[in-house]
């Protein structure tokens, strides 16, 4: 039962784990089941994510303490084979680290422990259970207790202390008392006698061969405990403050303000020294002098040793040169326009706190919603440039726009959905979800894009500061590094490294079920990519146009889009070193979700690297004299 203000309740919870890409029902474990099983509504961020929650038969009033309070006891007869699979099926939650997630009054249930430096943990999950290998190995939570010590053991944890912190209103403006924490320490607990137990005695042991019969009670006590220092309105800074440490965070920060900084002085050198000496030298030629010594017949009024010093001046007449397969370029642009507005809109809201972790399910509803609206600049953005390119075909241009990405991104997911399907997890997504996600595309999305796209080809195109020669100027020999593959895989490497740290702590709240909440951080990060990726891309852009190599269009867009690569490698390696992924559909989840999340940042990445280029490339062809 969730309630915002508290007076007494009971926890709803689930069953998700660390090491494998699944979560199931509590009920599946065949655990204590509520006589009254109700299911709270969940917005679509929380469904989409798996939180599926469900009433709780530990029940407790406010207030009032309970002492070694009986829930049910569980027995599994040897020889019935029924029996022998559930128990198999426990054990196996054990083995892989299954972990219970609770929930009262909007509040994570926690299990605090002491970690290196004499530090506190605040899990926000604990164990069904743990395991003693048969070569004595102690594996995850067996480490609390040294009874642990059987070999080919597990030991379930069927008893818990809960601890109730509550706030009586003092000071508040208010009356009456609110939760500010929700605390437990799981215990193993062998109670002798099932009718009365007494929640003392040795390790609840569930042998690794099962032999005879076993017996489980379940038992759960509850104190309360008043603590007026600690604020309603900052209840979860007890768990948040336990998480990954703000040093380090700040070492991204400083470490990413390096890369940038490198890079706005290589930049400003370019813009500031030689672009500059470069455009006044060119426009302050002597025009009598020209009179007096024309440029040769065919000849543009560049000069020969100018030529050889400014090489980016030689290709004025197809710097513009609509780019092959610009269809597919304009369909990638329209939709990173649309993630890279999403995505700065969710990351604001974020920071002024509308998203925070409290708001279950909030920041993947928001991300969702503020997609579907934002079809509109898809289309224009999208339109506009294939009209510019000189496309004819705008229907296949509107239908690519609006059905394309987001088709690729929809068939992966539903293709994982599947997997759960297949594999019985609670974050399966229920077919009328589904429904209801195809009805936002193609009843919201796709009907604004076209919208965005009339107004796009009803603008003109955008107009180039350079007329376009009629014959392509043949490009010069490349050296190694301003050749197109070289220099694309280079452009990758400082906005990855701007982000790989926050990356990090990203993906254990993704994987390892781990709260993130430092947007402000994520949001400072978000401008530093923003403004790496559009050096970088300029810088290398610069290079190659001396180089009288023209073709930029592709060139801008994958050379920051390639930072995808580097976050699809990074994830790779943090799936051996980090995850102890089980089973072959768990691997195919994880690197099935993983794509999506490369294909949305190589979008997001490729569109910001691209229009920097393109304002670049029009600025400095726009300040020169061309005949």
């Amino acid at each position: 039962m969730v309630e915002r203000e508290y007076s007494g309740g009971k926890p709803v919870h689930r069953v998700t784990m660390k090491e494998i890409l699944s979560t199931h029902f509590f009920h599946s474990f065949d655990f204590c089941k509520d006589d009254i099983e109700r299911r709270p509504s969940e917005n679509l961020g929380q469904v989409l994510f798996g939180e599926r929650i469900e009433t709780s038969p530990y029940k407790f009033s406010f207030k009032k303490e309970e002492k070694c309070h009986k829930l049910c006891t569980k027995t599994y007869v040897n020889g019935k084979t029924e029996d022998k699979d559930m128990l198999d099926f426990l054990k196996r939650g054990m083995q892989l680290n299954y972990q219970h997630h609770w929930i009262v009054d909007n509040m994570p249930v926690t299990w605090c422990y002491d970690v290196e430096d004499s530090q506190k943990y605040c899990n926000p999950g604990f164990p069904i259970g743990c395991l003693v290998t048969i070569d004595g190995r102690v594996k995850d939570a067996c480490v609390i207790n040294s009874e642990f010590n059987k070999k080919n053991t597990f030991y379930i944890f069927n008893h818990v202390d809960i601890k109730i912190t509550y706030h009586n209103g003092e000071g508040e403006g208010w009356s009456g008392a609110r939760l500010v924490a929700a605390t437990l320490e799981p215990k193993s607990i062998n109670n002798a006698d099932a009718d009365k137990p007494t929640c003392e005695g040795p390790p609840m042991e569930v042998p690794g061969v099962f032999t005879s019969d076993v017996k489980i009670t379940y038992t759960y006590s509850v104190t309360f405990q008043e603590n007026n220092a600690i604020k309603w309105a900052s209840r979860w800074d007890y768990i948040l403050v336990s998480m990954p440490h703000t040093n380090i965070q700040w070492f991204s920060i400083m470490n990413s303000l390096v890369i940038v900084l490198f890079l706005s002085g290589m930049v400003a050198m370019i813009m500031l020294r030689t672009l500059h000496k470069d455009i006044a030298r060119y426009n302050q030629v002597d025009q009598e002098d020209l009179i007096k010594a024309p440029p040769p017949q065919g000849k543009s009024i560049f000069y020969e040793d100018a030529q050889e010093e400014s090489g980016w001046k030689q290709v004025h007449g197809d710097v513009f040169r609509p780019p092959r397969k610009g269809m597919l370029l304009s369909v990638f642009l329209g939709q990173g326009t649309q993630i890279f507005i999403m995505t700065f809109i969710t990351l604001f809201l974020a920071c002024l706190g509308f998203l925070s972790p409290a708001n279950r399910g909030a920041l993947m509803t928001c991300s969702v919603v503020l997609w579907v609206l934002l079809g509109t600049p898809a289309g224009y953005v999208s339109a506009r440039l294939y009209k510019t390119f000189g496309g004819e075909k705008w229907k296949t241009n509107v239908l690519l726009t609006a059905l394309l990405c987001p088709g690729i991104v929809f068939a992966d997911f539903f293709l994982m959905n599947l997997i759960l399907w297949v594999e019985g997890s609670s974050a399966a997504i229920p077919f009328g979800t589904l429904v209801a996600i195809l009805a936002l595309w193609f009843g919201i999305s796709v009907p604004l894009t076209f919208i965005g796209a009339y107004f796009g080809f009803k603008k003109p195109a955008i107009e180039q500061p350079v007329r376009t020669n009629q014959i392509p100027r043949q490009i010069p020999e490349q050296s190694f590094f301003t050749k197109p593959i070289p220099g694309i895989v280079m452009g990758g490497i400082l906005p990855f490294g701007c982000i790989f740290i926050q990356l990090f702590f990203i993906l254990n709240s993704i994987w390892s079920h781990q709260m993130y909440y430092m947007f402000g951080f994520l949001f400072l990060v978000f401008i530093i990519l923003l403004i790496t990726c559009s050096e970088a891309t300029i810088l290398l852009c610069y290079f190659h146009l001396c180089a009288e190599d023209y073709h930029w269009w592709w060139r801008s867009f994958l050379t920051s889009g390639f930072t995808a690569a580097y976050l699809f490698v990074y994830a790779f390696h943090y799936f051996f070193s980090k995850l102890q992924i089980v089973g072959a559909a768990s691997t195919i989840l994880y690197f099935g979700y993983t794509s999506i999340m490369v294909l949305i940042f190589f979008l997001f990445t490729g569109t910001i690297g691209f229009f920097a280029c393109f304002w670049f490339v029009n600025k400095i062809y726009s300040v020169v004299k061309v005949d």
